[in-house]
């Protein structure tokens, strides 16, 4: 375990947000405030000195926006980028290109009673640079950045904290047997996940199973990401609505602030939008996806768990497999976290464990063969 501190850099034009967050990471052991930035060009300038491990991005800024900056440090020296900036000053699409240009996460703050919700929200933001540390970024096609030696600190209390389980949602079950031949592809990830579904739906063929997805991703943003990858793709993709049909060349990804879940009423399968509480610690939760497929569709499924924090997923890929699924997990050199996948392997989860470009070809090589 390496005892150097997570350094850290705050980017923002609010003096008060700079100040609120440094105090905050001040009291946190692990973590050192390395400089702060009223805009990107004095960033710039304090960056020519020394570097850090992370670092906290507000979107508007005077001089140079934000999302510019994050397109410039991606391109020169891949690190990892939280955003902090409010929805609806920035706007979602501008904050979806962020992610789509390789920042690791969102904090969603507000216009109004800024002090109070930073304070409020210290243990999430502290909890958001200990994962961004351990991420590895890069622009699509280029190879990942080594993750700081700090990525191998324990996880904050937040991360050990008692949690839900699927049981909180669906409870545990033999699966039914399918009366269709249908299939339905089943893909849950996290940190990184925006650029691995990307690489992977692109590729699959409009004669491809209906396909299922949870991506950990705030409500703001999941139907905008699911027309942004809908607008690239030879499927159909769209956020999930509760009772839509899952057919052959449809995506439904589940919208961020609720749970989705496979059901069937005799041959045709469905999803079931629903409420409830946090499922290891997210909502959606991959586990209560992949534990409904296990259950509705058994045999007839093909898992497949990608890169992210934290290991929401998988118990719910060794219970698709246990039914009789075929599982696949992405390869640690893929991974912009390895995390999810790991878990999900360490329980003997996965089938084939797959660098994130071949997962595609496999997919439509195990529908094709399970259509024979």
């Amino acid at each position: 375990m390496s005892d150097k501190r997570i350094q850290v850099m705050i980017v923002d034009d609010s003096p008060l947000v700079r100040q609120v967050i440094a105090q905050a990471l001040v009291r946190e052991t692990g973590i050192e405030v390395m400089g702060t930035a009223a805009d990107p060009l004095f960033a710039m300038d304090k960056l020519r000195r020394s570097w850090p491990d992370v670092i906290i991005l507000d979107i508007e800024m005077t001089r140079m926006n934000g999302l510019s900056f994050l397109r410039k440090l991606m391109a020169e020296r891949p690190t990892p980028v939280i955003i902090c900036s409010s929805p609806a000053a920035t706007g979602s699409e501008t904050l979806m290109q962020a992610l789509a240009a390789g920042a690791v996460s969102i904090i969603n703050r507000p216009k109004f009673g800024l002090k109070g919700f930073l304070e409020d929200a210290a243990n999430d933001i502290i909890a958001a640079i200990r994962a961004a540390a351990r991420t590895r970024v890069a622009l699509p096609g280029q190879p990942l950045a080594t993750a700081h030696p700090a990525a191998s600190t324990r996880l904050p209390t937040l991360e050990r904290m008692t949690r839900n389980s699927a049981d909180a949602i669906l409870s545990a079950g033999n699966a039914t047997v399918p009366r269709t031949a249908d299939k339905v592809i089943a893909i849950g990830t996290s940190t990184g996940g925006t650029q691995a579904l990307e690489a992977v739906l692109t590729r699959l063929p409009p004669t491809i199973a209906g396909i299922v997805i949870v991506q950990h991703m705030p409500e703001q943003f999941t139907a905008m990401f699911a027309e942004r990858l809908n607008s690239l793709c030879t499927i159909e993709v769209r956020e999930g609505r509760n009772n839509d049909r899952v057919m052959p060349g449809r995506a439904l990804i589940a919208p961020g602030g609720r749970h989705m879940l496979l059901k069937r009423n005799g041959a045709q399968y469905y999803i079931e939008v629903l409420d409830g509480p946090l499922v290891n610690r997210h909502k959606p939760s991959v586990d209560v996806l992949f534990r409904s497929v296990a259950r509705f569709a058994g045999g007839n499924a093909i898992g497949v768990i990608m890169t992210g924090m934290g290991d929401d997923g998988a118990r719910g890929l060794k219970e698709m497999k246990d039914a009789g699924a075929a599982t696949i997990a992405q390869d640690e050199a893929s991974c912009v976290v390895f995390g999810m996948p790991r878990e999900a392997i360490k329980l003997g989860a996965a089938d084939r464990v797959l660098p994130l470009q071949q997962i595609p070809a496999a997919l439509i090589e195990i529908f094709n063969r399970r259509e024979v």
